[in-house]
């Protein structure tokens, strides 16, 4: 059962709409990043637990402001026994390399909030996939005093909130061309640097990709249901673009923008081997891991068998060109029937045999493959 902040009176009750709030209380918070930050103490515990407390009083108006205020790809969590802590997710959203992707973030209130601004922390997964997200979970931004800025871009303890933070993050962060977050970027001119930037928006993606397998292995407590939707919803879109790009049909992060599936320029994106290369081996892991939350993969998984009974024998060594184009080279054909359990991974007992005769040398089908894929 879900759980809502009356905003009027600030008790806690149950909602009979079991679907996930854009703001929500829950009970478990064992697995928060914080969990053992503020630990009940006479001198800064009462404040989290007293209501009459300044920093209770404050972090009960966090509260509705989040509950009145959250756009549309933010999603916030607070906990019905650690009022000091948060638990947001982001959505990449399009038109940025991060798009369809979950971003969580664990927040915490200090006790003398809000002299200090909350402390945030990435779940990065060991992944740096932005200047300002570091693979420690170190997030960088002037708003919470942890970057250099402006002063009217500091943390004001009389204006400042945590939806202003998630807002700077969605949109000065998880932004359209990342690269240039780092200053030195900026400082030489964009037009010098674009090509760099496009090389780092492949990498992010690729980066993004992986953090979807780490959500739908061990997605963060009390958003299971949260994670398993989205993928199952998006999943096929996902998949989709992973092609798009590959092909060189439309530049990274910018697939299904206005309802177009291809570059506005007649010139092919000249996406990276490295890039392509990257996209082969998590294309496999994507569809059977949409697949096991029910994504609709069907058009994936079918041409797969199309292209299976289409390739040329195994028997025959064959030489796969590089290409542009979007279809899928035999090594990648390969790896995903072999996730998707639709054809069995090696060579017939009977191929061993006849490969090993010829070669003259003793060893273990495996070797036999090997020397056989080598030439």
């Amino acid at each position: 059962m879900a759980l809502s902040v009356n905003a009027l009176n600030g008790e806690i009750e149950e909602m009979v709409d079991s679907s996930f709030n854009r703001f929500d209380i829950v009970s478990d918070d064992s697995d928060h990043s914080y969990l053992n930050l503020n630990p009940p103490k006479k001198d800064c515990g009462d404040c989290f637990v007293n209501g009459n407390a300044r920093t209770h009083k404050k972090i009960m108006q966090e509260w509705r402001i989040l509950e009145k205020n959250l756009p549309e790809l933010i999603f916030v969590q607070a906990y019905e026994k650690r009022v000091d802590l948060l638990r947001a997710v982001i959505i990449g959203a399009a038109g940025t390399p991060y798009h369809d992707g979950l971003f969580f973030f664990d927040i915490a209130f200090p006790a003398d909030y809000p002299t200090r601004p909350p402390q945030v922390h990435y779940r990065s997964y060991g992944m740096r996939l932005n200047p300002n997200l570091y693979a420690n979970g170190r997030v960088c931004l002037s708003l919470l005093n942890t970057w250099a800025g402006k002063k009217n871009e500091k943390w004001n303890p009389s204006e400042s909130t945590v939806l202003q933070v998630l807002l700077s993050i969605q949109a000065l962060v998880l932004n359209e061309k990342p690269y240039f977050n780092e200053p030195g970027h900026r400082m030489l001119g964009r037009s010098i640097w674009e090509k760099r930037s496009q090389a780092y928006n492949e990498d992010v993606f690729i980066l993004s990709c992986k953090t979807m397998l780490f959500l739908l292995r061990r997605p963060p407590k009390n958003y299971e249901d949260f994670v398993a939707r989205h993928f199952r919803e998006r999943g096929d879109i996902i998949l989709r673009a992973c092609d798009a790009y590959r092909a060189g049909s439309v530049r990274v992060g910018y697939y299904g923008i206005h309802g177009s599936t291809s570059s506005s320029s007649s010139t092919i994106i000249d996406a990276s081997e490295k890039f392509k290369t990257s996209i082969e081996k998590l294309l496999p892991e994507l569809v059977a891991a949409f697949q096991r939350v029910g994504a609709s993969v069907g058009n994936f998984v079918e041409r797969l068998k199309v292209e299976s009974k289409t390739a040329p024998s195994s028997k025959a060594r064959v030489v796969v060109k590089k290409t542009r184009g979007g279809g899928l080279t035999k090594k990648l054909l390969r790896r995903m029937m072999e996730v998707l359990g639709l054809k069995k991974s090696g060579k017939s007992k009977a191929d061993m045999t006849k490969k090993k005769s010829s070669s003259r040398k003793v060893g273990t089908s495996r070797t036999a493959v090997e020397e056989t894929e080598s030439g």
